[in-house]
């Protein structure tokens, strides 16, 4: 067996430095997506256009995490409108929508697609929670939730101070919610 070139090995050393980096990131700072907020550290501040259903149809809205000072936020990032696991998944968040209002918690789902998809989507569904569009990923970037071109299946649980208290990521779109809606219970004691 011949050893192998210098620049070789220098490569080598490189990339398993690299890799062991990664490897030791604390389990809740990294994820396929990129480097996720600290839990109990400030959520990441957002602005992004979107739609949002009223009782007279869909209405256009600009929305951010300020708008949510007060009341716990669900902020729920997912590939796209009208996929098998994001509708699941948007089902789920509307069949207990009154049990997060009744916690004092708003849900907002952010994607890359656009206001008509999100309208249509919102439509299609009967969804009463806003939905809001990331086309260039920078707020999924911020919440360590991009893979060009798609925000990846992350949920983040925001108090209504603006901390982080609770993230999932590689979210099964079957009953997460629920799984939600239980930590949010949890941490309202």
């Amino acid at each position: 067996m011949t050893a192998a070139p210098a620049s070789r090995r220098s490569v080598l050393k490189g990339l398993v430095l690299a890799s062991s980096a990664l490897l030791f990131q604390p389990r809740s700072a990294w994820a396929l997506g990129g480097l996720l907020p600290e839990v109990d550290q400030a959520a990441p501040p957002f602005r992004l256009p979107g739609v949002a259903p009223e009782p007279g149809g869909i209405a256009e809205v600009q929305l951010g995490l300020e708008d949510f000072s007060g009341r716990w936020l669900v902020l729920y990032f997912y590939p796209r409108d009208f996929t098998s696991g994001c509708t699941l998944e948007a089902r789920g968040f509307q069949n207990d929508l009154s049990r997060f209002g009744a916690h004092n918690a708003a849900v907002v789902g952010v994607s890359a697609d656009d206001g008509d998809s999100h309208a249509s989507f919102c439509d299609s569904e009967g969804l009463a929670f806003p939905l809001l569009s990331d086309s260039g990923g920078s707020v999924s970037r911020a919440y360590g939730s991009w893979i060009p071109p798609f925000s990846q299946r992350h949920t983040f649980l925001i108090d209504p101070q603006g901390t982080l208290r609770a993230v999932w990521t590689a979210v099964r779109p079957a009953g997460h919610s629920q799984e939600v809606l239980a930590e949010l219970q949890r941490l309202q004691g």
